[in-house]
């Protein structure tokens, strides 16, 4: 079914078991700390599910029935940028703000099952439940987040090596029905948002830690399953006026506690082998498509900051000094990287049996660019803001008062824009690159692919090095130290 936001929203009172400030939540979707990010996940499904996007957003399954295009399995070129203009479209509704939002996960299934040969090899069982889950997943517009990091602790040992073995969700029993889990995954980004979640580890796993080597999905009200919220931006976020993006766009993280929760075998899609956990991401098409739609994620983000980047420039009247145009054109050129860097994945695709996917090595080369980008470009949209994303009113009820509305008109001018609209665009600004929000996409961003030194190892690993070692050895192959020593004597002789 193609589901609509109110469908979502009501999916979602599930019973589920969240806990915020050390209480435990009633009703994720009418709760002050997460209804705003919730009724924007609602808006994405509502924009879906309109006939006027059917095109758009949607395609046509091999059963004949309509699904999002988050499913769509390209099997060509154009199969994989008409996807791409339906994931653009539903980035912008929240200007890249949701990193984890169901588009995410989505990919990372769909490229699992287009790899479903390398689950065939480890145990076809195992390989039919994947597909029966893609299918399931796929035909009924499940919102999934995944859990696939072990909690930090100590990080100078593996997770066996730990006091206590089941700090990291490992299998702790099984039987006819299915396996028992204890232990912490993170990071659950928009799992309070979410239908289900996947589980799996995408670190490499030792001998030893085969216990951690599982890969499954359940729904977030499963038995057991605790959601640790982090502090929530939304919650002190009570104007959107004067916090725009917190109010509506705070996808939330959270710790998952698995306290004994029961997962059935036809939930499972890989078990106690560690090559298996590590092949569903990188010897399927899996990791490169999911990073693929954070690229595009990031591409339409970046967009967005750049117009917010140019807008500064002209409420505060310094568009044209020549310093200013210097900065917006190489924040407008790093922009334009990241873009063309999505067409330059596309365009360099190569087929995985009769499915058409990005280029890893364009893919690994835009993360390592993007992870040294963010907060370079964010530290530059500060630099052109200056104390105008500072000296703003308190808060929207400064507005209220005649006498202060009074002075807020005389002293937040602007050559382009009144004092309300100058106010309502600087509180935007502030909430992207300087409130607390924001340093938490600074750093979400920075880490988004993982640690520098493990995307720089993928970038590493997937670059043509024998084309450029052939390029040196011709080049080295064109000239003879006999060849000078010849010509020298040969010309001593002259």
């Amino acid at each position: 079914m193609i589901k609509n936001g109110q469908q979502h929203l009501e999916s979602l009172r599930d019973g589920r078991t969240i806990y915020l400030d050390g209480k435990l939540v009633d009703d994720a979707t009418t709760h002050p700390a997460y209804k705003g990010a919730i009724a924007s996940v609602g808006k994405m499904f509502d924009f879906h599910s309109k006939p006027e996007n059917r095109d758009l957003m949607t395609f046509e399954t091999e059963t004949g029935t309509t699904a999002n295009r988050i499913w769509q399995l390209p099997k060509s070129y154009e199969d994989l940028t008409k996807r791409r203009a339906g994931l653009e479209a539903w980035t912008s509704l929240h200007g890249g703000f949701l990193g984890r939002a169901p588009d995410h996960v989505a990919s990372c299934l769909s490229g699992m099952y287009m790899g479903l040969d390398v689950f065939e090899a480890y145990d076809k069982e195992r390989a039919g439940k994947l597909a029966d889950y893609y299918r399931y997943a796929r035909d009924n517009d499940l919102y999934l987040t995944y859990v696939i990091i072990n909690p930090q602790a100590d990080r100078s040992k593996n997770a066996a090596e730990q006091q206590d073995p089941f700090l990291s969700a490992g299998i702790v029993d099984r039987d006819a029905e299915g396996v028992t889990i204890r232990g912490a995954k993170m990071l659950a980004t928009g799992g309070i948002m979410a239908n289900e979640v996947f589980v799996t580890c995408i670190q490499p796993l030792a001998p030893g830690e085969e216990r951690y080597a599982i890969s499954f999905a359940i729904p977030m009200n499963t038995k057991g399953l605790k959601i640790l919220s982090r502090k929530s931006y939304e919650a002190s976020a009570d104007s959107v006026f004067d916090n725009p993006l917190a109010s509506r766009f705070d996808e939330n993280d959270a710790v998952l506690y698995f306290d004994d929760v029961k997962v059935p075998w036809d939930r499972i899609f890989g078990i106690d082998d560690r090559d298996i956990i590590a092949k569903q991401f990188h010897g399927t098409p899996a990791h490169v498509y999911q990073n693929y739609q954070a690229q595009i994620r990031l591409s339409v983000k970046l967009k967005f900051l750049l117009g917010i980047a140019h807008r500064t420039t002209q409420v505060n009247g310094t568009t044209n000094f020549p310093q200013v145009k210097e900065m917006l054109g190489q924040l407008a050129a790093e922009a334009s990287m990241i873009d063309a860097f999505v067409h330059a994945m596309e365009v360099k695709g190569t087929y995985y049996g009769p499915y058409y996917v990005p280029d890893k090595h364009t893919l690994y080369a835009a993360q390592t660019m993007a992870q040294q980008l963010y907060s370079k470009f964010i530290t530059s949209m500060r630099e052109l803001a200056g104390g105008g994303v500072i000296m703003l009113p308190s808060s929207v009820h400064d507005f209220g008062n005649p006498e202060i509305g009074r002075i807020i008109g005389k002293t937040q001018q602007s050559p382009v824009a009144n004092a309300e609209d100058r106010v309502k665009f600087f509180k935007l600004a502030w909430d992207a690159i300087g409130s607390e929000f924001a340093s938490r996409h600074t750093q979400y961003e920075m880490f988004y692919a993982g640690a520098s030194f493990v995307v720089k190892n993928h970038a590493y690993r997937t670059y043509n090095w024998a084309q450029s070692e052939g390029m040196l050895n011709t080049m080295l192959d064109s000239y003879k130290l006999e060849d000078e020593v010849s010509r020298s004597y040969a010309q001593a002789a002259e």
